[in-house]
């Protein structure tokens, strides 16, 4: 019989170790670094051109669409708008495919009333952003990927805008995991790239192996 809380604070872990087995669990993690971006003249040129052909996107599908886009019918009909419009090939093309991602999840999102129905996007009034993702191929050996970042030399290598100069962050000295997607956008007449980040992380797990069942008394504060 116990009735010390010191001994049933012991007695409870002695008992956790000795009923339970430990088990550690991987699970995914997701955070988004910003940067601010320094531009040359080109480099605005092309990510102005890339606001519009995602605008472009977005509402040609919206403008099509009934309630509801098939992503992959859209995506193969992608050939046949760039040889209608040249200047989509000016662009990463995987930003077009992005907003199409988009639009379907505005879909998703509104069938689940988590939010409004689409709407068509302004130049003046929606939000100026495109998003592209991280792809990634190894070549003899070595692993390539088409958004990077090198903190030592304060640049960052997107799709299309080649290395891009960015101010540093904070006190990171590197990037842990992989990076999944970059959305470039404009504020203020500013431009910034956020990045997200996929990273595992190890969760300790308890497995149960045996039931054991405690009286709780009046007089004393466990019997077992």
């Amino acid at each position: 019989m116990l009735s010390n809380k010191k001994n049933v604070d012991i007695a409870n872990i002695c008992m956790l170790h000795c009923l339970c087995n430990w088990r550690w669990l991987y699970a995914e993690d997701y955070k988004r670094l910003c940067f601010r971006m320094y531009l040359n003249d080109r480099q605005i040129e092309l990510i102005e051109k890339s606001f519009g052909c995602s605008r472009f996107i977005y509402n040609h599908f919206l403008e099509m669409s009934h309630n509801y886009i098939n992503k992959d019918d859209c995506i193969k009909q992608l050939p046949l708008l760039e040889r209608e419009n040249v200047w989509l090939k000016e662009v990463d093309s995987c930003l077009l495919r992005c907003s199409i991602f988009d639009l379907e999840n505005s879909y998703q999102r509104y069938k689940n009333k988590l939010g409004d129905k689409p709407k068509f996007k302004s130049k003046n009034k929606s939000r100026q952003s495109y998003r592209t993702n991280n792809i990634g191929s190894v070549y003899k050996v070595r692993e390539y990927n088409s958004i990077n970042i090198d903190l030592d030399k304060i640049i960052i290598k997107l799709p299309k805008l080649k290395d891009v100069i960015i101010r540093e962050y904070r006190n990171l000295c590197s990037i842990k995991g992989r990076i999944i997607n970059a959305t470039i956008y404009k504020e203020a007449g500013k431009y910034y790239v956020s990045v997200c980040v996929e990273n595992f992380v190890t969760i300790p797990y308890i497995v149960p192996t045996k039931i054991v069942g405690i009286d709780l008394g009046i007089k004393d504060l466990v019997i077992n």
